[in-house]
């Protein structure tokens, strides 16, 4: 298929900050009693952090706030920011279609981490559409966050490519009716993404 727009995951997919974000979810955590393997960590991205916390919560039966360990994640992971770099393979293919398709950002990552990094990483105005966890109701695997994004580029999800690091993403994407590339699959990619 010829598609007419291409959509992104961010972490893990465009910029290798996965490996960071475990690094401050491991300490706080660690910090506050709360169980979570590095694999499950991998296989639950694109989850928003507060929803990751609840479950947990639940399952393990812990007396936490999902909303202040979110917020003490967070803070854990802004000094790590300047850390990340773009996955150049998938940013190559990127890079090659600025001006040639619209495009756009799908990810379960906040704005106000989302956009200051691809500033940061000099890419965001290759983006006509950034749609984060605060634009949707649904998350991924809930196909919403692409079906968001493919609706501000003005673009049918049939004729749109989307990119995913993870099972809940690729879940996401077919649930939209989008072609779907699993970036684990292409060569260079980073190998902790592939790992779980």
């Amino acid at each position: 298929m010829q598609p007419r727009a291409l959509i992104f995951d961010c972490d893990g997919t465009l910029a290798d900050s996965m490996p960071l974000h475990w690094r401050a979810w491991n300490a706080v955590c660690q910090r506050n009693g709360i169980e979570l393997s590095e694999a499950r960590f991998y296989k639950l991205g694109g989850v928003p952090s507060q929803k990751i916390l609840a479950m947990l919560k639940q399952e393990q039966g812990l007396d936490v706030d999902p909303a202040e360990i979110s917020r003490q994640k967070e803070e854990a992971y802004l000094p790590l920011m300047a850390e990340v770099k773009l996955i150049e393979p998938i940013a190559a293919i990127a890079r090659t279609h600025v001006g040639q398709l619209p495009m756009a950002i799908a990810t379960g990552g906040r704005a106000k981490y989302i956009r200051p990094l691809l500033e940061r990483l000099g890419v965001a105005d290759w983006f006509q559409a950034i749609v984060t966890s605060d634009d949707v109701k649904n998350h991924k695997p809930a196909p919403d966050t692409f079906l968001k994004a493919a609706a501000l580029l003005g673009v049918p999800p049939e004729d749109c490519r989307a990119f995913e690091d993870t099972d809940l993403g690729m879940e996401a994407i077919r649930a939209a009716g989008m072609d779907a590339v699993d970036v684990r699959t292409i060569a260079g990619v980073l190998p902790q993404n592939i790992a779980s």
